[in-house]
């Protein structure tokens, strides 16, 4: 599976189904550790004992094992309660059901082995001999599907959408194209067929009506949409908890199926590519957008009697987004569902033309970019729905996703630009401060090879590790966190990827620039553009809040083997004169120290309320709130967090302890 290398085991009578190899299919997650995926989909995990104590904690006492017993447990009850709420048995075989395919070929196959069982178990019915085909790379292309050049901008007004129900699987049926309706060159007379026979598509190809011969894939994609309607009429009715994930797991599977012929006519490296079927799809696909783009913007005008003129904002593939220049959230779905209508009349059944959805407000960014507010019913929104934008991109910091989730929400839920720009503002200026918790600045990458042909900086951080420590060092197909330290001016990035741990450890300096720079900036100038136009960098990325910076003191450097280290006032941060080395004050502070003292107490303090909240949260994660926290888990921000504060609470307790005890 691309990189990574997989094992198999034949069990006699036995199905081996490794959930790990099905999220790494299915899901695109930051880490696939059972701790973050167990977070991520149940908020629930397991302490994390590291290897090099599970000896203590067997040869300890009954409660040291107990701990040892519940880390196994929770690695065998975790992976039960996922497959629970992913449904992921209960799909794949409904998925074998639906195809004819054995459900190890499921799991360790693609989507081909799928369409092939049914186009066999089909040509079986009709006494069809299937041909052999040796597949071979291609320079052959086909045209894919239309995308519409979208009108940048922020939409305050509610957006229509309207969407085609199966589109590929439907135009297919619509149009009889099959490998056994496909008429080459030359057999049209051969065969003495007329015109109105034989249907001629968009890409100059040539198949035989659906009365002449039904073929063999619409009769599939018939029984498979027509299959997954009755589960999803079934589902509608269904109490019963159990038959509600199955009737839900067969109509998924249904689509996924159908969705996936068209795919694989148009595989050339595949087990019977025919670039004709799939041209001619995508060909007809691009005509229907066009054809709906034109019907829309020529019937909802101003002339016709309408509030305003229809502009079709966006389309792509099997959507288009119509702003009828109405305010009303109801007013929008009236004209969306009365242009779904009017449209569909135009096509051959079953293509269908349906409403979908709302946004309101959107933010159309570029194509396939865009974010808005998904409302399906006028009383309220179902989601906040995001596409292409940094909220989910894997190989990113949670800071941006997490800036770029904020910002969003301020611009379509509060609808408070200014706010927006503000905080944006906000976190770049504690970026640069050294304000930003570095659980927000780890970023994760695939080991998925090492012999990459430039330098890449999670390999060589892995390479680093292994020197120092092998047993934790990460492994092939492992996603390595780390993230960027200062360096001197022109390193390259991968020489200054580091551990987290090691930097928390050794006070190591971020490069706050290159989180800004590399990081931020281009997703939020891609959100803010459609806002502010040409003067979104200025205002983002220059100004007043990117002028402080914080002060960075690092360790190492030419110099640093000669500076002598002298302690600084506590008070005025001022160089202790002779003779006050040790004291916490300098003569000039000295009148101050009652209210100086009691400021690095409440720091202390407040320090210790943070340190106590992350510990507590720890202990209710390892199900125990009188026990030691132990968990090593690196894919949890806590886990970060927690390291962060237990070390500045060492450093403020030093600085108390330089007042002396106190003198009562």
């Amino acid at each position: 599976m691309g990189r990574r290398e997989n094992k198999y085991v034949n069990f006699e009578g036995r199905v081996p189904f490794d959930l790990l190899f099905v999220l790494l299919r299915d899901y695109k997650l930051r880490s696939y550790t059972l701790n973050a995926v167990s977070y991520h989909f149940l908020q629930e995990q397991k302490e994390d004992v590291h290897h090099s104590i599970i000896t203590d904690l067997q040869n300890g006492d009954e409660q040291t094992r107990r701990r040892l017993a519940m880390y196994c447990l929770k690695d065998a009850y975790l992976p039960l309660r996922l497959l629970d709420k992913l449904m992921s048995i209960v799909n794949f075989m409904e998925m074998a059901r639906v195809t004819g395919v054995p459900l190890e070929s499921l799991l360790t196959r693609g989507q081909q082995i799928k369409v092939l069982s049914q186009l066999l178990r089909a040509a079986r019915t009709k006494n069809f001999i299937m041909p052999a085909y040796q597949s071979k790379a291609s320079e052959e292309q086909y045209e894919g599907a239309t995308v519409i050049e979208p009108k940048r901008g922020y939409y305050a007004d509610p957006i229509a959408t309207l969407d085609f129900a199966s589109l590929y699987p439907s135009i297919m049926i619509a149009h009889n194209l099959c490998y056994t309706t496909l008429v080459q060159p030359g057999m049209k007379e051969r065969l003495g067929l007329t015109d109105e026979q034989v249907e001629r598509t968009p890409a100059n190809n040539t198949f035989v009506r659906a009365e002449v011969r039904r073929g063999l894939l619409p009769e599939i994609l018939e029984s498979l949409l027509a299959a997954r309607k009755r589960a999803k009429n079934d589902l509608k009715v269904e109490k019963d908890p159990f038959r509600r994930k199955v009737l839900d797991g067969r109509q998924l599977a249904l689509k996924i199926s159908a969705n996936s012929v068209y795919g694989f006519t148009g595989a050339q490296v595949g087990k019977l590519p025919c670039l004709e079927i799939s041209g001619s799809v995508t060909a007809y696909g691009r005509t229907m957008i066009e054809l709906t783009k034109n019907e829309v913007e020529q019937h909802y005008k101003i002339a016709n009697g309408y509030e305003n003129d229809a502009v079709v904002i966006y389309g792509d593939t099997d959507s288009v987004m119509v702003n009828f220049g109405v305010k009303g959230l109801e007013r929008a779905m009236e004209l969306g569902r009365e242009a779904a209508d009017k449209v569909s009349a135009k096509f051959v059944r079953p293509i269908k033309l349906e409403f979908e959805k709302v946004y309101y407000p959107y933010l159309l960014i570029n194509k396939k970019r865009y974010a808005g507010l998904y409302f399906t019913r006028p009383e309220t929104y179902d989601k906040m729905d995001c596409k292409g934008i940094e909220t989910v991109r894997r190989d990113n910091s949670p800071l941006v996703a997490n800036l770029m989730n904020t910002c969003l929400q301020k611009l379509l839920i509060e609808r408070d630009p200014d706010g927006a720009v503000d905080y944006a503002k906000r976190v770049i200026a504690d970026l640069l401060c050294n304000r930003v918790d570095i659980s927000q600045l780890v970023i994760t990458k695939e080991l998925a090879k090492t012999d990459y042909t430039a330098k890449q900086a999670h390999v060589e951080l892995a390479n680093k590790m292994k020197k120092r420590d092998p047993g934790t060092a990460p492994k092939l197909g492992d996603r390595v966190p780390y993230v960027i330290c200062a360096a001197a001016k022109n390193t390259p990035a991968y020489m200054k990827a580091e551990d987290p741990l090691y930097v928390l450890e050794n006070c190591v300096p971020i490069d706050a620039n290159y989180y800004l720079e590399n990081q931020l900036s281009k997703p939020l100038l891609r959100i803010f553009e459609p806002l502010l136009g040409d003067r979104a960098e200025s205002i983002l990325l220059k100004g007043e809040h990117t002028r402080t910076r914080a002060v960075v003191t690092s360790k190492v450097g030419g110099l640093a083997g000669f500076m002598t280290k002298k302690s600084s006032c506590l008070g005025c941060r001022a160089l202790m004169p002779a003779g006050y080395e040790k004291a916490a004050l300098c003569p000039h502070c000295e009148p101050r120290m009652s209210e100086l003292y009691q400021r690095e107490i409440l720091a202390k303090r407040s320090l210790e309320e943070t340190f106590s909240s992350l510990w507590t949260e720890c202990q209710r994660c390892q199900g125990s709130l009188h026990e030691e926290v132990l968990c090593s888990n690196r894919d949890c921000p806590i886990f970060y967090m927690r390291q962060k504060i237990r070390m500045d609470l060492d450093t403020q307790e030093k600085r108390v302890q330089r007042f002396g005890p106190p003198d009562w």
